[in-house]
């Protein structure tokens, strides 16, 4: 999936999409990869997948990033992070 990252906001939080991309604020700064690193934590937590399992494949370096979570199919993944388009319930 496409992630599109904001370091050093007030706050974590997945934002929703933009532009065909998972929009993520994370708190921490862009430097030595914290940004990176909340932004793995924040999606292990609401994915309920083990960090380890979530991984940034391109972008290290870059606000845009291809971010791969192993174990979940795009359907669930999409349930869990509650963007799915078909207005779903809680």
């Amino acid at each position: 999936m496409g992630a599109k990252i904001v370091p050093g906001s007030s706050r974590t939080a997945i934002c929703g999409v933009l532009d065909g991309m998972l929009k993520v604020r994370v708190s921490a700064p862009a430097e030595k990869g914290k940004a990176n690193k909340c932004l793995v934590e924040v999606l292990s937590k609401k994915l309920g997948v083990r960090k380890n399992a979530v991984r940034i494949v391109s972008g290290q370096t870059s606000p845009i990033k291809q971010v791969q979570v192993l174990g979940i199919s795009g359907e669930v993944l999409l349930k869990r992070l509650k963007l799915n388009d078909n207005g779903g319930g809680r």
